[in-house]
């Protein structure tokens, strides 16, 4: 019989994805969420086809009875978003901290014997090794700056969720997204934003134009696509080990300032990288070891560039009005 699965945060764009794919796999889902940072909209073509709770993660009696008759949970409520962790940090925490709480609770309460939770490669900050392995220390810099509470939360939840489910949970397992981006993804983020800034720049120019962004473009990151990242999870789901945490991602390392000249080229726009000032707390390198992943039966087929030209064109078909930010990666 298929496992039945809670997705909290199933609105959201790894959540969204998260629950199309248990669908296509035939398993019963139950999703929650407050669409405070998701949409249902995401979903709307797999109308009737899943169980939707409209509530609060910090909502514990709303929670433990959206768990009951489940048998996996797949925790991803959080919020995320750089402008929430400066202007909302408590609001960071709360749903963090809290959230998980009550997944534990709901867990005790309903019997339930796997959890699996999504943690964030923000948990460790300036990674000590580049690529970055599971077991390298956890760490908050300054506890002082707000940006680090969605960190903090992440690295309380990673804590309280191995802790309990050492000895009250059959399995459970972390799994650290690290830089996803594809269709859906919204237009915080750093490749969205890019997109939009140079699909606009694009028109009618022939000479090359300044392009600001934050920081000195040497920052580099590891973009993995959506459809790559969930074919990692579902095996996560399938065979990872209790008490065992996965990176899931890809090797393939650019900085930022590659990154603009990449998207450029796809627009035929010739543009001069001008640097910025960087966000206090911002990390100058990630990119993840994926070797555990790989023995899993892992292998991303979505090269960076392939996953652009996706994105372009959902972008082009998507495009909203304002496109200001300088996106942050």
């Amino acid at each position: 019989m298929a496992k039945r699965y809670l997705v909290t945060g199933g609105t959201g764009f790894l959540g969204s994805a998260l629950v199309r794919r248990l669908i296509e796999r035939g398993n019963p889902v139950r999703v929650l969420d407050n669409d405070f940072r998701g949409s249902r909209k995401r979903l709307q073509h797999l109308h009737g086809q899943f169980e939707f709770v409209a509530a609060d993660i910090r909502d514990a009696e709303a929670l433990s009875q959206a768990a009951r008759d489940v048998d996996v949970i797949c925790h991803l409520a959080f919020i995320n978003g750089t402008e929430f962790f400066y202007s909302q940090p408590n609001l960071v925490l709360d749903v963090g901290v809290r959230g998980m709480v009550n997944v534990l609770d709901a867990c005790a309460r309903n019997g339930i014997a796997e959890l699996v939770v999504a943690s964030s490669s923000e948990v460790y900050h300036e990674p000590p090794a580049i690529p970055t392995a599971e077991d390298v220390p956890l760490k908050i810099p300054d506890p002082s700056n707000p940006r680090y509470s969605y960190a903090a939360g992440k690295i309380i939840s990673e804590v309280m969720a191995l802790n309990f489910g050492r000895e009250r949970l059959q399995r459970v397992v972390i799994f650290r997204p690290h830089n996803v981006y594809g269709p859906e993804m919204g237009w915080e983020h750093v490749i969205p934003q890019f997109l939009l800034r140079m699909r606009s720049l694009s028109a009618g120019r022939s000479n090359a134009v300044d392009f600001p962004i934050h920081g000195d473009g040497e920052q580099t990151r590891a973009f993995v696509f959506i459809d790559d990242f969930i074919d990692g999870l579902e095996l996560v789901l399938e065979k990872a080990k209790h008490m065992e945490t996965y990176h899931i991602g890809t090797e393939e390392e650019i900085s930022i300032a590659h990154l603009a000249e990449m998207i450029a080229e796809h627009y035929g726009l010739q543009i001069k990288v001008v640097p910025g000032p960087a966000a206090i707390g911002g990390t100058s390198r990630r990119c993840p070891d994926i070797s555990k992943m790989k023995q899993l039966g892992y292998k991303p087929k979505v090269s960076l560039r392939q996953g652009m030209e996706i994105m372009a064109r959902w972008c082009e078909a998507n495009a909203p009005h304002a496109h200001s930010n300088l996106a942050p990666a």
